[in-house]
């Protein structure tokens, strides 16, 4: 207790075991009036006195050898203060994708314990992989905040249910509902920084970009950050906080400002391409003292990567130009984040802050396609577009908020020097090393120092609470807890423990079926049977990868397969991931990717084939919308069109860069597809529509058997195309067929809006948003008709199956 209990600056440290803590009993005393009664405070719950502020900082697909601080040659001072001021950490680890490592970052707890053994998008109905984090798991946000802590989270939030982000919740898998009582930030795996449509304040999507040309999420963010920690210290000065600090950066879209992509451009960073990068960056690396003396550079993969020396001109420039954008949004990013540091120092409180800023959730990411993209949803959709267009249309807007862009594969693997592989791949290190930087200055006095240790991203939740003096509860809103699962990493602050041995002994990995176990030095993995930048494959039997040996302790970057040298230790290997996998809800394994995409979730639209607004509603998130994919279906539009003629959205999904819009313009009734950004085709009629009330249709008979094709391992069903008319008051207006669909998902991170549009346009050519419709809507309709399968359809594809072969 501090100060006088009763009175009304009384304050209390509780012990923690069960949060929030039970009513403080009333210690004054109660007459029938006031005289002879006396007044009793409950006293305000605070933390351990001296605990320090948190500022938890992780960056979005950035592999090891990314930030100069690590070797690489992209500056990144912010990270480098850090370093300087405190630790470097070089044997941390992540779970190789974004949602299972943000979930175990922020819970101690496995990725799969907490439900997200892959990314929300991709959730199945199984406990290991159901994207939704039990209340019996707090989150440390929980835990610091019923023990007095003013916490708060800005930025990415991948660990909300995708079919639970919708605008009327439920709230409790949101940020507010974890624990984090502020939020500002995105909902989803990623955003467009210049139009960010699924940006969210606390529950209540917003749209601060519309009419702000020069707006950049990545500023505003760290604009918000620094304003929120002035305000609690303007209040509560005394009250320490807890910052997530989690920008978008550098997942793509690769979206820095010009003024970053210059200066960048101008350092002629990458120019000798990306083989020569590598052995930059391994040189760089071990000068730094980041990798040991003896490591060893891991080989270029030629049977997968083309090397430098054999690109034509056309290509070297424009993975140039790729790489210099992206390097720009990596400088920018950590600019952006150094001035959040910077405002702690302002306020005089980085003394005692706690900061942790770790370098990406996951490796640098291979989703970019062998010759990159300028449209990642074009990626998802297994479209790839040729160097010659990339360099003729998309060259000099690269990076702005024309493209939804990503970088070429062999850019990725070069920035997870000196390791193998890359995002998605959990069985190699370049998936799963992460570089990272602690600093305390008031407890780390062995300043630039570094440390070798093992350890994993289940292990912050555990050192934040023993730096704080705050136990794990036992019970949470009365439920019992499960128990962290990772381990602190304190005693690492302390240089004579600087050689120490790791106190992570066990560590297992699983994605998509790729696998690995370390233990004690040892690493046992899955080869890997699919690139990461190949998301559509026929399933495998996961149980019959083959596997690999390295003993870490000698083989610092995972070099040497000694698998046919030491069976023995393979087998107890093998034997002991099985017995972490049982006991962290890894089973059942499934190595699919895309396929996961399109399993049925219990949404809001789940079991629904009828859809109906009454009135305008925007801000229904791509997860929560009925989707119309590989399917037929009719919209219905009853609207009223006032004097002087209509103009505006009816309904639309999606937006510049994959998406549908059914609209008024200039009078005359659209329905246009964006394919990708690539092509958009449009049913359009002649005629403007007369004031008065109207009837609009558009129906679209699909060509193709649907997604059910999937599960048979063909994607015969899916992306094929079919026939669409337009009708106004029951009268055909215009129809054409359309080649080709959209097989797999539209803009993930837009949403399904009535009566205006709240991202990017279908066609930037016809409208700007919001695009509000002038009339009235009584209603649109949805009717959707999914394909069924025939006993036919199913014999023709299970033969396919069997005979290794994939219907077309």
């Amino acid at each position: 207790m501090y100060g006088t209990p009763g009175s009304p600056a009384a304050m209390m440290s509780i012990d923690g075991t069960q949060i929030p803590a039970a009513p403080e009993k009333f210690g004054g005393k109660i007459e029938p009036t006031t005289k002879g009664s006396k007044p009793y405070w409950p006293a305000r719950i605070v933390p351990p006195k001296g605990a320090p502020n948190v500022l938890l900082i992780m960056t979005d697909d950035s592999g090891f050898g990314v930030p100069s601080t690590f070797g690489g040659v992209i500056p990144t001072p912010a990270l480098e203060r850090i370093a300087q001021n405190g630790l470097r950490y070089t044997n941390f680890h992540s779970t190789a994708l974004c949602s299972p490592t943000r979930a175990a970052l922020i819970t101690g707890r496995n990725h799969h314990s907490v439900g997200f053994g892959v990314i929300s998008e991709q959730a199945t109905g199984y406990p290991g992989y159901d994207s939704v984090i039990t209340r019996d798991k707090a989150t440390i946000g929980k835990i610091l905040k019923d023990n007095g802590y003013r916490t708060s989270w800005f930025g990415k939030n991948h660990n909300t249910p995708a079919f639970m982000a919708a605008p009327t919740g439920p709230f409790d898998q949101w940020p507010v509902g974890m624990g984090f009582e502020y939020f500002y930030g995105f909902m989803g795996g990623d955003t467009n920084q210049w139009e960010p449509a699924n940006l969210a304040r606390n529950t209540t999507y917003i749209y601060p970009f519309q009419g702000n040309p020069s707006y950049n999420l990545t500023t505003a963010m760290a604009d918000e950050a620094i304003a929120y920690m002035k305000q609690v210290n303007t209040l509560t000065p005394d009250q320490p906080f807890f910052v997530y600090y989690v920008p978008g950066g550098t997942h793509a879209p690769h979206h820095p400002t010009p003024e970053w992509i210059k200066k960048i451009s101008d350092m002629h960073l990458f120019d000798e391409g990306w083989n020569k990068l590598r052995e930059t960056i391994f040189a760089n690396q071990k000068k730094l003292g980041v990798i040991p003396p003896d490591a060893r550079l891991t080989p270029w993969p030629k049977d997968l990567l083309k090397e430098w020396d054999q690109l034509s001109a056309d290509e070297k420039k424009m993975f140039i130009r790729q790489v210099d954008v992206f390097a720009a949004y990596v400088a920018y990013t950590d600019h952006e984040i150094g001035r959040v540091i910077q405002a702690v120092e302002d306020m005089g409180k980085l003394d005692n802050t706690l900061i942790i800023y770790i370098n990406g959730d996951n490796g640098t990411s291979a989703e970019g396609t062998l010759v990159g993209t300028p449209n990642e949803v074009a990626m998802f959709n297994q479209v790839i577009v040729p160097v010659e267009d990339q360099l003729k249309y998309f060259y000099d807007v690269w990076g702005s908020n024309r493209t939804y862009n990503h970088m070429a594969v062999p850019w990725a693997w070069a920035f997870d020097t000196p390791f193998s592989w890359t995002k998605q791949i959990a069985s190699h290190l370049g998936g799963v090393r992460q570089g990272m930087a602690i600093s305390w200055p008031a407890v780390i006095q062995d300043k630039g120092g570094v440390r070798h240790q093992f350890h994993h991203v289940i292990d912050i939740v555990p050192t934040i609470l023993e730096a704080t003096k705050i136990r794990q509860p036992k019970v949470v809103d009365g439920i019992r807890q499960s128990p962290i699962e990772g381990v602190s990493m304190l005693y690492t602050f302390d240089a004579k423990n600087a050689s120490a041995p790791s106190r992570r002994r066990t560590q297992y990995f699983e994605m998509f079926g790729d696998r690995a176990i370390y233990h004690d030095g040892w690493w046992a993995a899955t080869r890997v049977m699919r690139p990461p930048w190949v998301t559509l494959a026929p399933p495998r039997d996961v149980l019959t990868y083959p596997w690999e040996l390295y003993d870490l302790r000698n083989d610092w970057t995972q070099s040497e397969d000694l698998a046919q040298k030491y069976p023995a230790k393979l087998k107890e290997l093998q034997a002991l991931f099985m017995q972490e996998a049982k006991k962290h809800q890894v089973f059942p394994l499934d190595d699919t990717v895309v396929a996961r995409l399109l399993t049925p979730r219990p949404s809001i639209t789940a079991g629904r084939s009828t859809f109906t607004w009454t009135m305008p509603l925007t801000g229904t998130p791509n997860g929560d919308a009925p989707s119309i994919l590989n399917s037929s279906y009719t919209f219905t539009a009853d609207i009223e069109v006032p004097q002087g003629g209509g103009d505006g959205m009816l309904i639309t999904q999606g937006g510049r860069f994959a998406g549908y819009g059914f609209y008024l313009l200039k009078g005359k009734p659209v329905f246009t597809w964006n394919l990708v950004d690539l092509k958009r085709v449009k049913w359009v009629g002649q005629e403007a529509l007369p004031p008065g009330r109207h009837v609009l249709e558009f129906a679209f008979k699909y060509d193709g058997l649907g997604m059910e094709t999937l599960a048979y391992g063909s994607p015969s069903g899916i992306g094929r195309g079919g026939t669409g008319v337009l009708k106004v008051d029951g009268k055909v207006v215009a129809e054409q067929k359309m080649e080709r669909t959209i097989p797999l998902i539209l803009q993930w991170d837009e949403n399904l809006d009535v009566g205006s549009d709240t991202g990017t346009p279908v066609d930037d050519r016809d409208y700007q948003v919001p695009f509000q419709f002038t009339g009235k809507i009584n209603r649109v309709t949805l009717d959707i008709d999914r394909p069924k399968l025939s006993p036919e359809d199913i014999r023709q594809l299970e033969t396919a199956r069997r005979g290794g072969k994939v219907s077309e």
